[in-house]
């Protein structure tokens, strides 16, 4: 009797003990499934770790710049104060996030710390027309320029300041705009009439007339230095390794503290980034930031798969939130507010913020078809768009990799729009659009290339949006996967 009592509590010690052990795994199942099972071996490495986290998040709209200054100054040999110019309509070779391929791309970089204000110049829209926007380093919208901008289609002469700079000092006709950082860039497109041969080299020339100098040198007659980035692999794309952090040590490095982020200061020291110190992590640090970022990565995408939709029964979504856009019109200054989760979220697809988001131009992205499947490259699929898109410019459908949220390496083309030369269009009005790794029956005007290795996503632009969009009296439905 006695042994079959001592067995019978042997077998509840056992099983009391695989209960703890799985209750145990369990608590540890998140970080495992964050970080591909990465296990901290003692307090200080999870300290690092949970930073590490939190700074990716926190600096991925520096990181994302820094990376695309980087390419500048390595791939095309440029420096602060010059444009960079895709002379052309983008190709795959732009491996910038979620570019469009259906204007000409310029990219002004300034840096104002040994040279003082920065003058950049705006043609009025007379033989074209110009959208963007100037942005700091944290790529918060500064103002917008063009028709939709300060200058109203006008032209101008916009002048970047100097941190603390004197707005007394500005000089007569020109356009003061306070930056809290030296370093910042512009993103300005010109805008096609048509998608034809004759309008695409109307629309470089135009862009030409765009003029970036010192204001120092303003009575020299400087000469704007207009770098050609059509023929590199333009790759801005964000890493998740130790490269994030690296960049992001570039940054701390090259850019006074602002007010709002003295918070992280010490958070930074914590993995080995400090202002006025090299950085040089050792092994096994380098093994836990790596493990961080793709942790990061991983907390980024359920925030953007979780992005609310745009319409009730469709899955198309703009990525911002109204709490990020009301940071943006105002300079992040709103109380008790400062959304860096969705501002991460924003910088791992995309680039640029206007000062007037959706204004001049508006966005909804797509990631499932209507059966909320994900857009699979090897399948194939039909989006139909309405008649009478609420439109004075055009519209537009462009593929992006889903993981990357680039061009696809090695397509033929990247989007169709209603400028697209051949586009064919329905009886009533709309116009079917096709997804695949082949084009439809139909032909190739209408479809859009897909890897089939891996999943895609979609972004709808429309250029010179009307109230139809916004009311959504007007709307997109879902694409649908097709035989």
């Amino acid at each position: 009797m006695k042994n079959i009592l001592l067995s019978f509590f042997l077998i509840l010690l056992l099983i009391g003990c695989n209960k703890k052990q799985k209750e145990q795994t369990n608590t540890d199942a998140p970080i495992q499934s964050a970080a591909n099972t990465f296990r901290p071996a003692n307090i200080q490495e999870e300290m690092i770790y949970s930073r590490a986290l939190t700074a990716a998040v926190w600096s991925m709209p520096v990181v994302n710049y820094q990376l695309m200054y980087q390419e500048m100054a390595t791939k095309l040999k440029g420096d602060f104060n010059q444009i960079v110019i895709w002379p052309k309509l983008l190709d795959w070779k732009n491996q910038t996030l979620t570019p469009n391929p259906d204007v000409i791309y310029l990219m002004p970089f300034f840096n104002t710390k040994d040279v003082g204000p920065i003058v950049l110049e705006i043609p009025p829209a007379d033989k074209g027309v110009l959208n963007g926007s100037v942005m700091n380093y944290w790529q918060a919208a500064i103002e917008d320029v063009g028709p939709g901008g300060v200058d109203k289609g006008k032209g101008g002469k916009y002048l970047f300041l100097p941190p603390d700079y004197d707005v007394n000092k500005v000089p007569k006709g020109y356009i003061p705009l306070a930056s809290n950082t030296y370093q910042g860039y512009a993103l300005i497109r010109s805008v096609l009439k048509s998608g034809s041969a004759v309008d695409v080299i109307a629309a470089i020339e135009y862009s030409k007339r765009i003029k970036l100098y010192p204001l120092s040198q303003a009575s020299q007659s400087p000469q704007t230095t207009f770098l050609d980035a059509s023929n590199v692999v333009y790759d801005s794309s964000i890493p998740y390794d130790i490269r994030f952090f690296k960049s992001l040590n570039l940054m701390v490095q090259a850019e006074p503290w602002l007010e709002r982020d003295k918070a992280m200061i010490d958070l930074l020291k914590t993995i080995g980034i400090e202002r006025g110190k090299p950085f040089n992590p050792k092994p096994r640090t380098v093994e836990i930031l790596n493990h961080a970022i793709k942790a990061a990565k991983a907390w980024l995408d359920v925030n953007y798969e979780s992005m609310p939709r745009y319409y009730i029964d469709a899955h198309w979504f703009f990525p911002a939130t109204e709490e990020t856009h009301q940071s943006i019109i105002n300079d992040f200054k709103v109380p008790d507010s400062y959304p860096v989760d969705n501002r991460a979220v924003i910088y791992t697809m995309a680039f640029f913020s206007a000062k007037h988001i959706g204004e001049s131009q508006y966005y909804l992205m797509t990631l499932k078809d209507i059966d909320e499947k994900p857009l699979e490259g090897s399948k194939h699929y039909k989006l139909n768009v309405p008649a009478n898109a609420p439109v004075s410019q055009y519209w537009s459908m462009t593929v992006y990799n889903r993981d990357t949220h680039t061009f696809i390496r090695n397509a033929k083309w990247m989007g169709r729009s209603s400028q697209t030369p051949g586009i064919k269009t329905n009886d009533d009005g709309s116009v079917d659009i096709y997804f695949g790794p082949t084009p439809p029956p139909s032909g190739e005007s209408n479809w859009i290339p897909t890897d089939s290795k891996g999943q895609f996503e979609v972004l709808a632009r429309f250029y010179g949006p009307k109230k139809a969009l916004y009311d959504k009296s007007w709307k997109l439905g879902d694409i649908e996967e097709v035989n």
